[in-house]
């Protein structure tokens, strides 16, 4: 083979494994969701469409293989948070806008997994986090300023709520669940919406709220 060969045929095998590695994120995210964290990694391999040696080459242990599907999972729901806000013209549906995407990547399924399962004080885990957050953050702070969102209603009100709607009930089918999860997120976010119909006990909670021992 010759020297350009070797040359191109370098560049097509790292942009080969890395489409291996999403496969297996994205097959681990799946699983882990539907099946629990106690899912063999032959199983993730068999959906990802790759052999399990692949699997163990990328990812030294389960506990590295979370890691990855946490930040993952983050960055892409900061990506819709960011489209949200960019592409919607109104406030309010931008944040209906990211709610629904955000619960389409299980995002709710996958948050007891980093604590239980990876380390949340990574560096790297910790950056996703916060970077996710500060853009919620945003999202629901356009909305109030335009009044489109109540502001007896704090951000860590709205995580709670919409983490407690998408997460799976016990003894359930994750999947087939999907279509009750965003009802009913619809139903929460029209009781979200301003001007408020009720008055709400207590104080709004924010993020330094969920934070709390």
């Amino acid at each position: 083979m010759t020297a350009t060969a070797t040359e191109a045929s370098a560049p097509r095998l790292r942009a080969d494994a890395s489409r291996n590695r999403e496969r297996i994120v994205n097959a681990a995210r799946e699983a882990l969701v539907e099946l629990g964290p106690d899912v063999p990694l032959d199983e993730i391999a068999r959906r990802a469409g790759v052999g399990n040696a692949t699997v163990y080459r990328n990812f030294a242990d389960r506990r590295e293989l979370v890691h990855h599907v946490a930040c993952s999972v983050m960055r892409r729901v900061s990506e819709h948070a960011r489209a949200a806000m960019a592409e919607e013209a109104d406030a309010f549906q931008a944040v209906v806008r990211f709610t629904l995407a955000a619960a389409e990547e299980q995002i709710s399924a996958l948050c007891p997994l980093v604590s239980e399962h990876a380390d949340p004080n990574h560096p790297e885990l910790a950056q996703a986090g916060e970077e996710l957050t500060a853009l919620v953050t945003e999202v629901i702070t356009r909305a109030q300023q335009a009044g489109a969102f109540r502001t007896d209603v704090g951000v860590g009100d709205y995580l709670v709520a919409v983490t407690q709607l998408t997460r799976p009930l016990p003894g359930t089918g994750c999947l087939t669940a999907e279509g009750w999860s965003r009802r009913h997120l619809l139903i929460l976010l029209d009781g979200m919406r301003a001007p408020a119909r009720s008055e709400l006990p207590g104080r709004p909670a924010g993020m330094e709220d969920l934070k709390r021992p």
